[in-house]
């Protein structure tokens, strides 16, 4: 989908912005029924090698001074927009944080992906960095089932994740190396409903427009718990009460919906419920010897030389609320078990949302917990060079530094 198509769609559905709400009973007791807004086209966008665009967007400091880089691809019924939801800028800059978000293909701006799949996603991450100029490593940052993709990261692209943090990570809840325990401890605690979606989605996927169609593709707004069949405990409940998290809410909605199409909904579910070409117990850190035989292994245990470290060799952090029902307690420990290295941050009377979204305390504690003390931007000079790309401009950038840490 070009630029010029997304302008066409925003023209023909701008007067949806016009009447925001309805109630056909003219009932002041009953809360009014929001309609679903597209907003003009806003994103920045890069030309990826197989000529798809990728939209993205950015938070903090500029290239050139950051001192981290996060990417964060997005959940299930989300966009670009989200990224860390309510993070200050000014806590960015304090810690010299560059925050790069993104639209999966065919969500939001980005085209769509004839065949999409992880690995497509990491090479997708891998090829927005050096768009935009991370020329060393970046962490990635994975919320829900966003979490799926940062996973893949770790996963296809090693050498340049510098670690990942990741918020009630999601897994394949058909996961075949999950004990019978802990399988049981993760599914009891989801709605029928939600079990039956997994259901279709392995099974039966075609059938997921029906339901798709009927609510957040409906042009109508809802409830994030009954649109995604969510059981929320009490932070959670006050939370998406809250003004400030319905109007994010609806926004990120309105935006990932843009190109109202179902396919990219579909493909977002079968990944999550399918084989995804690799295990997390793969990301352990473990010594491989290539060579086989007798005489190779004899000369392995004399020599360092034969063998190499496998798996993801940067740090992992898990933030798990345990009273979240979305992505249950025992999804954490299963990580746990396959990647004992992973250091997980248990929270205590904590939900789905109430810790990641618009809790600048958490965003603090989240942010020394990785880099420590703030230390603000690096000092650099930044030399920009722009080459031409359809519609935007994809700018390169090449840092020299003046300073290290």
């Amino acid at each position: 989908m070009t630029k010029t198509d997304l302008n066409k769609r925003s023209i023909d559905t701008v007067e949806q912005c016009a009447v925001l709400s309805f109630n056909t009973n003219q009932d002041n007791s009953v809360p009014p029924v929001k309609k679903v807004c597209i907003h003009p086209p806003s994103a920045s966008r890069i030309l990826l090698p197989d000529g798809r665009h990728l939209a993205y967007h950015e938070l903090g400091v500029p290239a050139g001074r950051a001192r981290y880089s996060l990417i964060a691809p997005h959940s299930f019924l989300s966009s670009r927009l989200a990224g860390i939801p309510g993070v200050r800028t000014s806590l960015l800059e304090d810690f010299g944080v560059r925050l790069v978000t993104f639209d999966l293909p065919g969500f939001g701006e980005s085209d769509p992906h004839p065949s999409r799949n992880l690995n497509s996603s990491a090479l997708d991450m891998l090829h927005l960095a050096n768009a935009v100029g991370v020329s060393d490593k970046f962490w990635v940052v994975g919320y829900s089932s966003g979490s799926m993709h940062a996973w893949a990261a770790l996963r296809y692209i090693p050498n340049r994740v510098a670690g990942a943090a990741m918020f009630a990570p999601m897994i394949n809840p058909y996961e075949p190396s999950m004990t019978k325990e802990e399988m049981r401890r993760t599914w009891e605690e989801w709605l029928p409903r939600r079990r039956f979606m997994y259901f279709l989605a392995r099974q039966f996927p075609k059938l997921l427009s029906f339901s798709y169609r009927r609510s957040f593709l409906s042009g109508k707004h809802g409830r994030i718990d009954k649109w995604m069949s969510l059981s929320l405990k009490k932070k959670d409940e006050v939370l998406i009460e809250d003004p400030i998290f319905e109007e994010y809410w609806h926004r990120d909605v309105e935006e990932s919906i843009r190109q109202g199409n179902t396919k990219p909904f579909i493909e977002e579910a079968v990944l999550q419920v399918s084989n995804w070409g690799f295990r997390l117990a793969d990301l352990q850190v473990r010594k491989e010897c290539q060579r086989r035989g007798f005489l190779p292994w004899l000369r392995a245990m004399y020599s360092q030389e034969e063998c190499e470290l496998a798996g993801f060799l940067g740090p992992i952090h898990v933030w798990q609320g345990m009273d979240d029902q979305v992505v249950p307690p025992s999804i954490t420990d299963y990580i746990s078990r396959v990647l004992p290295a992973a250091v997980v941050h248990k929270l205590p009377y904590e939900g789905h949302f109430s810790y990641f979204f618009f809790c600048d305390d958490c965003h603090l504690q989240i942010f020394s917990t990785l880099f420590g003390s703030p230390q603000g931007p690096l000092e650099q000079k930044t030399e920009m060079v722009e080459t031409p790309s359809e519609g935007d401009t994809e700018k390169a950038y090449s840092v020299t530094n003046s300073s290290s840490e």
